[in-house]
């Protein structure tokens, strides 16, 4: 009887997994589907999975009609400068919070929980007021702040986890064997904390690369503006889009993020499973 129920709850936990996994992926077979599509099957009633004929135009016509690589380009500095610079930030802050418990510490976490609570409409217009006193409005190195500003709480809770997730038995026996509190940082924690590092850097650049209400705000001229901001413009002023082109534009956008982390994700495990063998 518990065999049968075992199975039949392992079938249950697969099929759910499925359906989730398929409400996943809808939405971007779709995508890429209407990104191959000529503008004749885009206008039909009876849309298809399969384009009869697959076309490169839509492409070709987003390029030209948008700087989508110079947008790109700004795009991933952006995402790029935000994740470096806030793993920059929090992983000693996140050492410091795990390690040396206190009243500070509890108080950090507060903030850490009470900054996710508040939506970007309250946020806007001091942080306008802030980069326009400093001269950051219509800049990336402005944006990137902001991005790290944002990105800094979770991801200070994220390495906070990390963090007092290594044993601190390890460090006291590299500290019994003669090393010292550098080269154990070195040497012991940081091999271990590579994965959640990795993990939180990856947060932080999907949120900037994605990011569109900072980014619309603060940027004005085109050829600073990212490339959320961008796909926006395949959007006429009544509403109607220029479907192909968006989508094969949305679509291109997309590719980064899913590649960074299919890639990112085996070192992550790799990482993991050397940390458990160190240890």
């Amino acid at each position: 009887m518990s065999t049968r129920t075992g199975r039949a709850t392992r079938t249950g936990q697969y099929l759910a997994l499925t359906g989730y996994l398929v409400f996943l992926a809808f939405p971007f077979l779709w995508l890429i589907s209407t990104a191959f599509k000529p503008a004749r099957e885009l206008g039909s009633l009876h849309p298809t999975w399969i384009p009869d004929h697959p076309t490169l135009d839509n492409f070709r016509q987003a390029f030209d009609e948008q700087p989508l690589l110079q947008a790109a380009a700004n795009s991933a500095l952006a995402a790029v400068s935000a994740g470096v610079i806030c793993v920059a930030i929090a992983t000693p802050m996140a050492y410091v919070m795990a390690r040396h418990r206190s009243k500070l510490s509890a108080a950090a976490t507060g903030w850490v929980v009470i900054s996710q609570a508040f939506p970007f409409v309250l946020l806007i217009i001091p942080l306008f007021l802030v980069l326009k006193n400093l001269q950051l409005i219509n800049s990336l190195a402005g944006l990137i702040m902001v991005y790290v500003v944002w990105s800094l709480p979770f991801a200070l809770w994220m390495l906070v986890g990390y963090v007092r997730a290594v044993p601190a038995e390890l460090e006291e026996a590299a500290s019994v064997d003669g090393a010292g509190r550098l080269r154990t940082l070195v040497s012991v924690t940081a091999p271990l904390l590579a994965p959640g590092i990795v993990a939180t850097a990856l947060f932080a650049f999907i949120t900037a690369w994605n990011e569109f209400f900072f980014a619309l705000v603060l940027l004005k001229t085109p050829e600073k503006q990212t490339l959320p901001v961008i796909l926006t413009h395949f959007i006429g002023a009544e509403g109607a889009a220029d479907l192909g082109p968006l989508a094969a534009a949305a679509f291109l956008a997309t590719l980064p993020s899913l590649l960074l982390f299919a890639f990112i994700q085996r070192r992550i495990t790799g990482g993991m499973l050397a940390g458990a063998v160190k240890s």
